[in-house]
């Protein structure tokens, strides 16, 4: 009987000849990531009463949620992280300004195919889009992780999707993981890997990808993956120094459930407040006010992202009751986008430029909302409270309906204009 990504992959890692899924295997992940949270996790890591982590070039470690620091609380905590990486030997420690984390991991060498990831965040998954086992873990999963240099991990059942067709003019994948996570539900693949598939998939960028990996968080999946391809392996030249061996599902693997998608007929999607499995297409909420957009995050802060905001942004301005805030995923993505004027022509249009980092999205510091106001952004929760007020409401939608609703002022179909 053939076997899922997830048992192959699992399977190797733990030195086993096979797996199946509901198994417990005892894996040496690849990497670790951390980031803010590092000095929570380092301190729970010292109570185990070990003195030095397992493996200090498992770690991976990057400020970015509350950067630069918003006051004195997350200052300290900073400082304890950069104290803590100096004392155990960790070179792989990336500092405010380098970008998201699900971002800089890859940018950095730090995922390919077939490997194990774990990391203390939960869209860890978003690795995935690289052919890697990734999947997203508690803190005190990590400070173990860095303690012993093993996890158990239970085997997931997996779930194929299959997307067929090419997508759309101005429909992305954000519009697919949308729709897909309306079609499943917040916990429709809890526990479960996801395995992307399909000639929409084969059509998509790399960054695309990690938009399907990344937003598979909110289905519930332990992980995601899109099958390594000659795009992965283009992009993954001159930052993975260590050989790799892909991992791929075989033909006759069993799933716990298979899910067929032509994109080609797929509209652009919205998640409506308070949940993102709240999804309807745009042209349903179409005219809703809007008071911010915002577009950038780990879900879409990319090139290709700013890219499509800025073609429909270009040589125009953004409504006068409308504050647009970009944040770039990275300082690699910055860089390529001022080198491109993508920049010049959103900052033209009445944005505002945030530093690369996750910014508006957990609601710690920029981009905050007022009661009653109203935002809609790119990333992926729009939980109350997400952007700091419990009493203001958050839509998700794609960069090319973010770009058009900051246009317009009220949630814009981007189709239209």
């Amino acid at each position: 009987m053939g076997k899922t990504f997830a048992e192959k992959v699992l399977a190797q890692k733990a030195g086993l000849e096979q797996t199946t899924a509901g198994q417990i295997v005892t894996v040496k992940p690849d990497r670790l990531l951390t980031h803010d949270n590092t000095s929570a996790i380092a301190a729970t890591f010292r109570k185990i009463g070990v003195a030095r982590v397992a493996d200090p070039s498992m770690n991976v470690i990057v400020l970015d949620h509350v950067t630069p620091a918003a006051d004195e609380t997350y200052a300290t905590s900073h400082q304890a992280t950069r104290a803590f990486v100096v004392e155990q030997g960790i070179t792989a420690f990336y500092d405010i300004g380098e970008g998201i984390c699900h971002q800089v991991l890859p940018e950095k060498g730090h995922a390919w195919p077939g490997a194990v990831i774990v990391g203390s965040d939960s869209h860890t998954p978003t690795a995935g889009a690289f052919g890697a086992f990734a999947a997203g873990i508690g803190r005190t999963e990590a400070a173990a992780v860095m303690a012993t240099g093993e996890i158990w991990l239970r085997v997931p059942e997996s779930i194929r999707v299959q997307l067929h067709g090419i997508l759309p003019a101005r429909v992305s994948a954000k519009d697919v993981s949308l729709f897909l996570i309306g079609l499943l539900r917040a916990d429709g693949a809890d526990y479960c890997s996801v395995e992307f598939a399909g000639e929409a998939i084969s059509a998509m960028s790399v960054g695309e990808r990690m938009t399907l990996t990344n937003m598979s968080a909110e289905m519930g999946a332990k992980n995601a993956v899109v099958e390594p391809d000659e795009k992965t392996l283009a992009w993954l030249a001159g930052r993975v120094s260590q050989p790799f061996t892909p991992v791929y599902a075989d033909a006759d693997a069993t799933y716990a459930r298979v899910i067929e998608l032509d994109t080609a007929t797929l509209a652009p999607q919205v998640a409506c407040p308070h949940t993102v499995d709240n999804v309807a297409p745009v042209a349903e909420v179409a005219g809703k006010r809007v008071d911010q957009v915002v577009i950038g995050t780990c879900t879409n802060g990319r090139l290709e992202d700013l890219r499509a905001a800025a073609e429909i942004l270009r040589g125009k301005h953004i409504a006068r009751s409308v504050r647009l805030l970009i944040l770039p995923a990275s300082r690699e993505v910055l860089q390529a986008a001022l080198a491109e004027g993508i920049i010049a022509d959103l900052v033209a249009a009445g944005a505002t430029l945030l530093n690369p980092g996750c910014g508006p999205c957990l609601g710690a510091h920029q981009g905050c909302m007022a009661p009653g106001e109203t935002t809609l952004s790119t990333s992926n929760r729009n939980f109350k409270g997400r952007m700091g007020s419990k009493d203001a409401t958050i839509y998700l939608g794609s960069p090319a309906t973010a770009a058009a609703t900051a246009l317009t002022g009220v949630i814009t179909d981007p189709r239209e204009v």
